[in-house]
């Protein structure tokens, strides 16, 4: 034989043997492809079930409930989206929390915070009003005196205006508020005496802690603002603090008897005078503080009469104007009475009615008598 029938033969032998094998495959692939056609069947998804019984009798006795879907299916569905997603398939959507936590820009970080402030605006209850419990004079206001204003209480000698802070400073005591009454002309003693002659026991709230009754001396109010006022180079920025009000005591109202002393001790210096008081009005404001600030005024300032003002801008930074009149009739016979001129935030009655001081009771405001006839205001 040669070698080339040798190799023809081995060739033909390999053919034949490769021919075997690749039946053995398409053999067993058949048989495969046979097992995973009956499993999809009725007949051969009904004989696994019967194996399986079969194998594990303790199944027949309850039915299997239906199968839930896995949590490996649910991230195999996220992963799908995603996937889309990234495609661009599928619009990209953000939960609400995931929005949470994005990053703000500048714009929308002000929309939020003009939204913020308007809902508090929104939620935000109307600011209570002050109520002085004198009787009848509350009816001259719809609703009271602003919290923080600075009200101005004028009138000539003896018409009522160191009986009316008095009443004012006990009543809001017995409230609970904490009142400071400083005193620039009588001393502490018979302030407390006029008080007293009321019915009023000014020494229980003091006591407590909500009533301070102090002198000061005018002079030495001058002084320190001079002082303060060279250290300053002449620039308003005067500290009010250790001047007038006490470290140790931070009010609710404040009643300051009175400017008119205070403006004496700045004799020939307006000027001063006039920087005291915008830098004594800012700091009550600043530290919310209800100020009632007497100021004795030999005509009534605000009918018509010539009057020169000392300080001239104590009525334009004031935030209200209450006005005691004495009034003569043609007769001879003496009244008093009373006027709300101004006061910034609130409605009020505009019109002069009559107004008393009764023994053991105080100041009593008839709101409903005008004045009537011919008469003169002092």
């Amino acid at each position: 034989m040669s070698k080339l029938d040798w190799n023809w033969g081995s060739k033909s032998k390999k053919v034949k043997t490769s021919a075997k094998v690749s039946s053995k495959k398409t053999i067993t692939s058949s048989k495969k492809s046979k097992k995973l056609v009956l499993k999809n069947t009725k007949a051969g998804k009904a004989a696994a079930k019967k194996a399986l019984l079969q194998s594990f009798p303790n199944l027949a006795a309850k039915k299997p409930s239906a199968p839930k879907s896995s949590s490996l299916d649910w991230n195999w569905g996220a992963k799908k989206k995603e996937a889309q997603q990234k495609r661009g398939k599928v619009a990209p959507t953000i939960s609400p929390k995931k929005l949470l936590k994005k990053p703000l820009n500048g714009f929308t970080k002000i929309q939020r915070a003009v939204s913020d402030a308007n809902n508090k605006l929104k939620n935000k209850l109307p600011q209570e009003k002050l109520k002085l419990g004198i009787p009848g004079f509350d009816a001259l206001f719809r609703q009271g005196i602003p919290h923080g204003a600075s009200i101005l209480v004028e009138g000539g000698p003896g018409s009522g205006k160191t009986i009316f802070c008095l009443q004012t400073a006990i009543n809001a005591a017995q409230k609970g508020l904490k009142v400071l009454y400083m005193s620039f002309e009588e001393p502490e003693d018979r302030l407390r005496q006029h008080m007293r002659n009321f019915g009023w026991d000014p020494e229980k709230y003091e006591k407590s802690g909500k009533l301070m009754i102090r002198r000061f001396n005018a002079l030495d109010i001058a002084r320190s603002v001079e002082a303060l006022l060279s250290e300053a180079k002449r620039e308003l920025l005067i500290d009010i603090q250790p001047v007038l009000i006490p470290k140790e005591f931070i009010p609710n109202i404040v009643c300051i008897d009175s400017l008119s002393s205070i403006s004496s001790a700045f004799s020939g210096e307006e000027s001063r005078f006039r920087i005291y008081m915008e830098q004594l009005f800012r700091y009550l404001e600043g530290h919310g503080m209800t100020s009632f600030l007497i100021r004795e005024t030999a005509n009534p300032t605000h009918i018509g009469k010539i009057y020169v003002e000392h300080g001239e801008a104590v009525s334009f930074l004031s935030d209200g104007i209450i006005v005691w009149y004495n009034v003569i009739y043609e007769n001879g016979k003496r009244e008093r009475a009373i006027e709300v001129l101004k006061m910034r935030g609130e409605e009020f009655d505009r019109k002069i009615v009559k107004a008393e001081i009764v023994n053991k009771k105080g100041i009593i405001v008839h709101p409903d008598q005008q004045l009537q006839g011919s008469y003169g205001l002092t």
